[in-house]
């Protein structure tokens, strides 16, 4: 089976930028975020056009959203909402995989603005009490033995080789002390498996995001690792291979996200 977790800035801008993505990278399950949508004008059709007959999703006009398009069915379909928002960031399924059924999570944790200070920027403040609320809700309401995959932008950097100047960048947003230990105690809270960097070791650089600021984004190579998938330890076994197809941040109207993919055996 394979997932694949895209940041797309807009679905409906880049319905054709996605489908040029499924029939080249051809997944079984599309997690899309920040899909700025409504969910009445929702490309749904197009999608099970191409065989994403199963699908989840909830968004808003211009801001966030999330969907998981899926070829296998879903079931347990469900929205969370988080810190009091009703702003369309994280919703859930369970996907029948024959062999290793699992609960997917879709999540877009916010990016927190651009001043890494919570008393004078309620954007950051707003991140880091989100970050705090899946570490809580994760450990109590689901746990460490149920398989699951977490995936999304989750807007956090945390290790040093997934920014492209870890000094220049720990005053920046996303890749500051205080979101990286609280991204940390996310990731401990059910012991996640980062199922990209089971396959990259951490010496090596890593990135899914490169900035519309820059003028040659390809050159520069200016990235974050902003993308993420992450497995719970019973479905480590199944891991098979990940990719970052860095080239789709370079086709025509791109996302400034490149597409993460995870490859995941039917029977561990």
């Amino acid at each position: 089976m394979r997932l694949v977790t895209w940041n797309i800035n807009s679905v409906r801008l880049r319905i054709d930028t996605v489908m040029k993505l499924v029939a080249k990278a051809k997944p079984d399950v599309l997690c899309l975020q920040e899909t700025k949508t409504p969910d009445a004008f929702f490309p749904a059709d197009a999608f099970a056009d191409k065989g994403f007959v199963h699908q989840h999703f909830t968004g808003m006009k211009g801001y966030n959203g999330v969907a998981i398009l899926s070829r296998l069915p879903l079931a347990d379909k469900a929205i969370h909402r988080r810190c009091g928002k009703d702003d369309c960031r994280h919703i859930s399924a369970k996907v029948k995989l024959k062999g290793n059924p699992f609960e997917l999570h879709n999540i877009y944790i916010p990016a927190g603005g651009d001043e890494p200070d919570p008393e004078a920027n309620d954007k950051f403040r707003h991140k880091l009490d989100f970050v705090d609320e899946l570490t809580a809700w994760f450990a109590k309401e689901r746990g460490a033995k149920k398989p699951m995959i977490a995936v999304g932008d989750l807007n956090i950097a945390p290790l040093e080789n997934d920014v492209w100047d870890h000094k220049k960048l720990l005053k920046v947003v996303s890749h500051t002390p205080v979101e990286v230990e609280k991204f940390t105690r996310f990731y401990e809270s059910v012991d996640w498996v980062d199922a990209v960097r089971h396959f990259v070791p951490e010496e090596k650089k890593l990135y899914s995001w490169w900035s519309y600021r820059a003028k040659d984004w390809d050159a520069a190579d200016k990235g974050r690792r902003l993308d993420h998938i992450w497995v719970t330890k019973k479905l480590k076994p199944a891991l098979q291979k990940q990719q970052i197809l860095r080239e789709v941040r370079g086709w025509e109207r791109p996302s400034d996200h490149a597409p993460v993919i995870l490859d995941i055996k039917e029977a561990a």
